[in-house]
């Protein structure tokens, strides 16, 4: 059995916006009672055996640059084009910083680190370890500074989110094994190609919560 001390939990973006239980303005589907329940309980069982949890959000300003309001005449999940030659997806404002819609559904005291990403307005973030732009938050430094070697990852969204915070963790030197039971994805073909994408790059899938199992990793 490994250390559990080595192995890190990492919780992708599980905010109200992004679920059907809380009416989110972006929310994936069959992210609904269910769904916020078995995660809640994972998270809860893992906390409880001692592992680390880092929970990444989005929080952004409420001009952000990948809203469509703030941009004249865009409309809702369009593709355009900044003007220093990024694309862009034109996403509904979501999980604005102090709103409701930016809540994390997880109980504060299961969360051991609190990663905010996206809070530059000039710069989109997919993954909990850095901006667009290329400016890193603190979760390399915090995972290293654990000691921590394999991470087992997964929440919102399956696709987007999840999957670039996954990669990025095989880059930086990670094993990574994504518990696909507890992740949702925008869509079904997108989903399942990140999914080809992850497998591709070495990532592992665990396809139902086991504590034991991750406790073996």
């Amino acid at each position: 059995m490994a250390n559990i001390k080595r192995v890190g939990i990492i919780v992708v973006d599980f905010q109200a916006d992004f679920t059907i239980y809380r009416n989110g303005s972006l929310a994936v589907p069959d992210s609904g009672e269910d769904y916020i329940r078995k995660v809640r309980s994972a998270t809860k069982e893992l906390s409880a055996a001692g592992f680390p949890i880092y929970a990444t959000i989005d929080w952004h300003p409420s001009n952000h640059i990948s809203f469509y309001t703030s941009h004249s005449g865009a409309k809702p999940f369009e593709t355009i084009t900044l003007p220093d030659g990024r694309t862009q997806v034109m996403w509904p404002p979501h999980c604005v910083q102090g709103t409701s819609g930016a809540e994390v559904l997880i109980d504060s005291a299961y969360i051991n680190y609190l990663i905010r990403s996206a809070t530059d307005p000039d710069f989109e973030s997919y993954t909990g370890f850095r901006d667009d732009g290329g400016h890193e938050t603190e979760l390399n430094d915090l995972l290293k500074k654990e000691g921590i070697t394999t991470i087992a990852i997964y929440g919102i969204a399956t696709d987007y989110c999840v999957k670039a915070t996954a990669l990025d963790a095989v880059k930086a030197g990670y094993r990574v094994v994504l518990v696909k039971e507890l992740c949702r994805g925008v869509a079904r073909d997108t989903s399942q190609a990140a999914l080809k994408e992850m497998e591709a790059a070495g990532i592992e899938f665990m396809e139902t919560f086991d504590l034991n199992k991750v406790k073996q990793l």
